[in-house]
């Protein structure tokens, strides 16, 4: 083979490499065309979101059946209010839970829709009164440190002896000479 006959080999070969690294970026950021039909939407309101992304899915059951459109904070009630697609195959109660979960352990977020039991159901323009928000990791790694440090402190506190104390530990008795029998009562 001669060089040009190479050169336009490994040229392919790098095209197409980048051509799939370029489809499996479209994949992982949720990119690429999902298969929703027409769509109806709803509004939820969350205190935190936390990394929650326009155009992440939106699931119930573990099945895809909208996006999130847009996220925006209302100044007023200090809320990101939360715009979700929902094809409109589907159609939920009107006390239809919207939750937030992460796929994995730090994997991405996305909504998660529990139906309830109404029988009216959620039209274009409704609200999602029911929502549950983001777990943050860090809000509760911090939670979990301030408690265990708190209850180091409350331990060293309680471990100081008392003063005129009495010690009914059998321990303590046998060092007094006392003999404790099994059923006698501790007094």
């Amino acid at each position: 083979m001669d060089r040009t006959t190479i050169d336009l080999w490994v040229g392919i070969f790098v095209a197409l490499g980048f051509a799939a690294l370029l489809g499996l970026a479209m994949k992982v950021g949720n990119l690429t065309s999902s298969k929703i039909g027409a769509t109806y939407s709803v509004t939820a309101a969350f205190e935190n979101v936390g990394s929650l992304k326009p155009n992440a899915p939106v699931k119930s059951a573990g099945v895809l059946v909208g996006r999130v459109d847009s996220i925006v904070f209302n100044g007023k009630n200090y809320q990101a209010v939360v715009s979700i697609k929902i094809d409109k195959r589907y159609a939920f109660p009107t006390d239809t839970f919207a939750n937030i979960y992460t796929a994995g352990l730090l994997g991405e977020q996305y909504i998660g829709l529990e139906a309830g039991g109404d029988e009216e159901v959620l039209k274009n323009g409704d609200k999602i009164a029911k929502t549950q928000d983001a777990i943050v990791l860090e809000k509760m790694i911090s939670q979990f440190l301030f408690s265990k440090a708190s209850e180091t402190e409350t331990k060293s506190v309680t471990n100081t002896p008392v003063p005129n104390a009495v010690d009914n530990t059998p321990a303590a008795n046998a060092k007094a000479g006392k003999s404790t029998e099994l059923g006698d009562p501790p007094f």
